[in-house]
């Protein structure tokens, strides 16, 4: 009996700090998530929110004149590549199972990289079915959510470009005529996904962005129409829709390389260090990466609905909610000055267009 006592104690203690370490854990995560949401509720008065007559005027006749224009053949791509080092001029936009996997592409975890997720993502591309590419030049759209496209009446342009890729879970329905009907992409993580979907178009895609390990189960779970592992809810910090009424043929991976692309490639960032609690700061965010992967899909890219202009602290943060610009002084995860510097730059360069001038507005008088 003597004999058994201490390997009783052992794990007695194992147990213990299992279940503490558990609590701790829980507890930590509990907050994350009372945190997180704070943004999104702080304020739920409306916004005042007039647009010049004039001004309108003048991006519609920009729009008009960017789409009625003579279409470059690779002209955003090729432009971004005399950026980029030499090693980064190949890149595929999405992962399928027929073509083989880099070694480099499980160096890093998420968001860089799958280290450590090798069976899990081969399992999952078995559910992605690749499709043709049409032969034609093409533009791209990516459609920010900034309040910068209240009241402009710009969705019918909008919808007149070939690709149109919405970010996370900016809304249509009511705000249709501000940003359109259509959807060509829409390219979120499991959090930034409407909990409703509401992209009526029939050709649009959900391009999945891994950003955690428990992403890659959720994306399977989605196109499977299986449930999320109970274990796997909760690593998510707010919640997440319990599916995606597309078929199993309207998903795509989003190839971690153009996310690790736009951040040491575009940004300029140093590699990936991870740290207890997300990263350092060189995470891009949804609308750079989406840029990234536009010059991928597209000949000419295009931006709307970008920008954050702090000085008017009252304007709208998103065409959607009652935020106010002030919202983003809460900012911590990326860096939107870099990215910002980077816009304007690529804008100048005439490599994208700003349709609604908030990076850099080519159409305005003063």
């Amino acid at each position: 009996m003597s004999s058994q006592k201490p390997f009783s104690v052992c794990v007695c203690v194992c147990v213990f700090r299992r279940v503490l370490m558990l609590g701790v854990f829980l507890g930590l995560l509990s907050l994350v998530m009372i945190s997180l949401p704070l943004i999104e509720t702080k304020t739920s008065k409306p916004v005042e929110w007039v647009v010049e007559p004039n001004h309108k005027k003048l991006v519609h006749e920009y729009v008009h004149k960017v789409l009625e224009g003579p279409c470059r053949p690779s002209g955003a791509r090729q432009s971004l590549l005399a950026q980029l080092p030499a090693s980064g001029h190949v890149i595929q936009p999405f992962l399928w199972k027929d073509k083989p996997l880099p070694d480099d592409l499980f160096l890093y975890p998420p968001p860089f990289g799958f280290n450590g997720l090798e069976s899990k993502v081969e399992n999952l591309l078995k559910l992605v079915i690749p499709e043709k590419a049409p032969g034609r030049c093409q533009r791209c759209l990516v459609l920010g959510n900034g309040g910068i496209l209240k009241g402009l009446q710009l969705g019918s342009q909008f919808d007149r470009f070939d690709i149109l890729i919405r970010l996370n879970r900016g809304p249509l329905g009511e705000f249709s005529v501000d940003v359109g009907n259509r959807t060509s992409i829409r390219m979120s993580y499991p959090e930034g996904t409407p909990l409703h979907w509401a992209d009526t178009d029939p050709h649009a895609l959900f391009v999945a962005v891994v950003y955690k390990r428990v992403d890659i189960s959720w994306i399977s779970a989605m196109i499977t129409r299986l449930t999320v592992p109970l274990w796997d809810w909760l690593f998510f910090w707010q919640k997440v829709p319990n599916q995606i009424p597309l078929e199993p043929s309207r998903f795509r991976l989003l190839n971690p390389h153009v996310i690790r692309q736009t951040a040491l490639g575009l940004l300029k960032y140093p590699p990936p260090r991870s740290r207890l609690w997300g990263w350092d700061q060189n995470v891009p965010t949804l609308g750079v990466s989406a840029l990234n992967l536009a010059s991928l899909l597209c000949d000419e890219v295009s931006l709307a609905g970008f920008g954050y202009n702090l000085s008017q602290q009252e304007a709208p943060l998103h065409y959607y909610d009652h935020l106010p610009m002030s919202a983003m002084l809460q900012e911590k995860m990326h860096n939107v000055d870099r990215e910002t510097e980077l816009l304007r730059s690529l804008v100048k360069a005439g490599t994208i267009t700003d349709l609604t001038g908030g990076i850099h507005c080519a159409f305005c008088k003063s």
